[in-house]
């Protein structure tokens, strides 16, 4: 992946320093540091999956575990959009493992490959909703190439049967973790649209044309709409993602709090820093449509022409609540892709990320940032998300105290305070 991205890097560096490209440390494949698929596959009826073809190689966190592979190569056309069978509920789900859910209907992947959603059943008064990662396409160019550009997939992770093998975040077995015991309902991501899209977009002409079904917008509301059904009113709500997936986390908490009005909702994106080019969302939202997907009751989407301007619309509508942000201090993979985009290097990617922070953090009161020192790209996959710490605090501590709502304050490193 590297190897090809540093040859396209003048065209398509923009993809990165939103949604990370290469984002191996959030994708599924046998080995990876993701959410595990259970035996027992719930399905309702879909016409077929697409075929997947060989991934490309991961990209390790630095100082974490070896990455997985990337996405899998072009789906059939036949696959999603099937006729929608009405799913297992929650309390019939199996304890302790992962459940693959497939809700048909109108999800499918950018190629044309069935959808799927995982679910690890906990306490039904508490749940996690986390967004899978994995790059993002928006032209004739990035969307074109198979498999390089964007996840386009969904995979059925490894650690089948137990998820007290799985690392990181996704271990509710460990002691340590800070939500052990909810109930964690996980969206993967296949449409390479940040989960803020709902359009079938032609890209090329003629014989060269193509078509991507951005519609991320479509499986997310398939996922939650069923989440909606088993729990009526959960108490917390903890909305999180690493990297693309930090995107949609943001983008989709005011809409999980408005449905579930009366519970506690707190967001944490992991490794979406937002440093892009200034007219990246004028350049995506048209192709993915994400103005239908957009959360109008906070403010006009036109007004979104920055990730700060995102999280202060969002936060001055529900101020209340706690935004929060984990990024690196030199994060590698937004880092190179900010060079790659001409920004600079990687401390020049540093004062932009904080510079992001600081926007944030100064028009919204309910913000927290978690700024440790290192490389690494997303924590919420590898086992030292247990670990790490910043200004003498571990994550998985202050994590604990958000979700106990207690005061927390910015963490940082020496150096990484914005």
């Amino acid at each position: 992946m590297p190897t090809i991205a540093r040859s396209l890097a003048p065209s398509i560096a923009i993809v990165a320093a939103l949604s990370s490209l290469a984002i191996a440390a959030c994708s599924s494949s046998e080995d990876a540091p993701a959410i595990a698929a259970s035996t027992t596959t719930a399905t309702g009826t879909t016409t077929g999956a697409g075929g997947a073809g060989g991934g490309a190689t991961g990209q390790g966190g630095v100082g974490g575990a070896t990455g997985p592979g990337g996405s899998g190569g072009q789906g059939g056309a036949t696959g999603g959009q099937g006729g929608a069978l009405p799913l297992p509920a929650l309390a019939d789900l199996e304890k302790n493992k992962i459940n693959v859910l497939k809700p048909g209907g109108k999800t499918v992947c950018s190629r044309g490959g069935e959808y799927s959603f995982f679910v690890v059943p906990g306490d039904p008064k508490k749940i996690i909703v986390e967004f899978e990662g994995g790059g993002a396409c928006w032209n004739d160019l990035t969307c074109s190439l198979s498999g390089s550009i964007f996840k386009e997939t969904v995979q059925e992770p490894g650690f089948k049967d137990d998820v007290s093998k799985a690392p990181g975040f996704y271990n509710h077995a460990n002691p340590a973790h800070p939500m052990a015991d909810w109930t964690h309902v996980y969206i993967p991501y296949c449409t390479g649209d940040i989960h803020w899209g709902d359009s079938d977009t032609t890209y090329g002409t003629g014989a060269d044309a193509f078509v991507i079904h951005h519609k991320g917008a479509v499986n997310v509301r398939a996922a939650l709409d069923w989440a909606y059904a088993q729990v009526a009113a959960p108490d917390k709500v903890f909305v999180t993602g690493c990297s693309a997936g930090g995107y949609g986390s943001i983008w989709w908490a005011p809409q999980i709090q408005k449905h579930w009005d009366k519970a506690k909702v707190y967001h944490f994106a992991d490794s979406a820093a937002g440093v892009i080019t200034k007219n990246f969302f004028a350049e995506s939202f048209p192709a993915w449509k994400a103005d239908t997907s957009f959360p109008s009751f906070v403010g006009d989407y036109k007004g979104a022409t920055s990730l700060p301007a995102l999280y202060n619309m969002i936060a001055a509508f529900y101020p209340a609540n706690l935004y929060s942000q984990y990024n690196t201090r030199l994060d590698e993979n937004q880092t190179f892709y900010f060079n790659a985009m001409g920004g600079g290097g990687a401390e020049d990617w540093s004062l932009e990320m904080k510079a992001n922070v600081k926007a944030v953090e100064d028009a919204s009161p309910s913000f927290r940032a978690f700024l440790p020192e290192g490389q690494q790209h997303c924590i919420l996959p590898y086992d030292n998300f247990y670990t790490v710490e910043a200004g003498g605090k571990k994550l998985v501590d202050w994590l604990a105290d958000v979700v106990a709502d207690k005061p927390v304050a910015n963490q940082s490193c020496d150096g990484c305070a914005p």
